[in-house]
């Protein structure tokens, strides 16, 4: 695997957004021998269905991201509020750019640059201007996209598809939504497949790609 034994970071705008996004690579990178991170910027209480408790998705988030691998140590919340972040714009390119420092990360996936959610638009944007001499790659979230250019594909196993769809169901809360739900993860992954000729992928948009072979890291 090309990406083997690299660091790599997720940013994920809300609690669920990795797992829907990019929960089959993160299980296949885990599996390959990749040190993985998340951070969610917002654990979206606002967008709770009435009569949840408030550290509902914090919950459901850790019980997710076990479920692909993720060391507990290697997940990062935040308290950013849900359909706000514009007004948050420079403490997230702040605290992404602590995340930099911090973990070095080689390869960073995070949404798409079509995908309108204003929130979603501020980490796709800001994680460009941070991460922007590395690797980034794309995820999609079809609910949100205007357009999509699926110009990478990551093949994935049944084992670990089977780890999304568990993943995605981890998440109790959200199950009124029409795409959370395994039919949906699954004809998705199927579609992506079929585009490149296997059973099962997941696709990205490839905003950047860093070619590090012969870099000197002590530079």
């Amino acid at each position: 695997m090309l990406f083997d034994q690299k660091r790599i970071l997720v940013l994920a705008p809300h609690t669920d957004d990795a797992e829907f996004g990019c929960g089959g690579t993160i299980a296949k990178l885990i599996e390959g021998g990749c040190e993985v991170f998340s951070t969610a910027f917002s654990s979206a209480i606002k967008s709770l269905p009435p009569g949840w408790a408030a550290d509902t998705l914090k919950l459901e988030v850790k019980r997710a991201t076990a479920h692909l691998g993720l060391p507990p140590a290697n997940l990062r919340l935040m308290d950013y509020p849900v359909r706000e972040f514009p007004r948050f714009r420079q403490e997230i390119l702040d605290d992404m750019l602590k995340l930099k420092a911090e973990i070095r990360p080689e390869v960073v996936f995070l949404p798409c640059r079509m995908d309108t959610h204003q929130d979603h638009e501020v980490v796709s944007n800001e994680g460009f201007r941070a991460f922007k001499d590395t690797t980034i790659l794309g995820y999609e979230l079809p609910w949100n996209n205007l357009t999509f250019q699926s110009n990478c594909f990551v093949y994935l196993k049944e084992s670990h598809l089977k780890k999304k769809i568990k993943a995605v169901e981890c998440y109790e809360s959200q199950r009124g939504r029409p795409y959370a739900s395994a039919e949906f993860v699954r004809s998705l992954a199927v579609t992506r497949g079929t585009q490149i000729g296997t059973r099962y992928a997941e696709a990205y948009e490839c905003i950047r790609w860093v070619w590090d072979g012969d870099r000197d890291k002590s530079e």
